[in-house]
């Protein structure tokens, strides 16, 4: 069950745009999303480690995704509750391992295109971490306040954001305009 991201509750939130050189008609962010090449989507940030692409027992598109974000191991199980040409929508109870051990994190990561106009949209990749009540719990266990926590994780969320954005804008415009990966950015 969703978790409903409050201040009480947020660990960070990061959203960063960028230009797809393609019209709309042609971005279909569902298909390059949801049959993205594990080494495609390791060149698209240098903490991505690996991704692959499976479903849930009721047959729902999942992504798995191993990154790390600051200093945490993050292993993301990512169903597409919405995936449009021009939106996803992916929610994950994520895996979070550091040092001091391992706990859960929900997060949802937002995928839009908007047309600009006839050959270019805007590329938008939105993420939210919200705490578990796991999370809660190590927090706790590790003497560690959620506004701590947080600040950590907006600096690291935005950091790696910042890098894979732009990224996956222009794998995303490849796909769109050649039907391939691994095309130059």
């Amino acid at each position: 069950m969703e978790i409903i991201q409050t201040k009480e509750n947020a660990l960070s939130h990061s959203a960063v745009t960028a230009i797809i050189n393609a019209p709309i008609e042609k971005v279909n962010i569902a298909d390059w999303l949801l049959n993205l090449p594990d080494a495609e989507y390791q060149r698209c940030s240098t903490q991505h480690i690996g991704a692959g692409i499976t479903s849930t027992y009721e047959g729902e598109p999942m992504s798995i995704n191993v990154e790390t974000i600051g200093d945490a191991l993050m292993v993301q199980h990512y169903v597409a509750t919405v995936h449009r040409p021009d939106y996803c929508r992916m929610l994950s109870v994520s895996d979070s391992i550091t040092k001091n051990g391992r706990t859960k994190v929900q997060v949802l990561w937002e995928l839009k295109a908007t047309k600009i106009d006839d050959n270019t949209c805007l590329y938008t990749n939105e993420i939210h971490a919200t705490a578990t009540p796991e999370m809660f719990e190590y927090l706790k266990e590790h003497g560690v306040d959620l506004a701590g926590a947080a600040a950590s994780r907006q600096a690291a969320s935005d950091a790696h954001n910042h890098e894979e954005t732009p990224n996956f804008a222009k794998s995303i415009e490849n796909k769109a305009l050649t039907g391939k990966y691994n095309q130059p950015f």
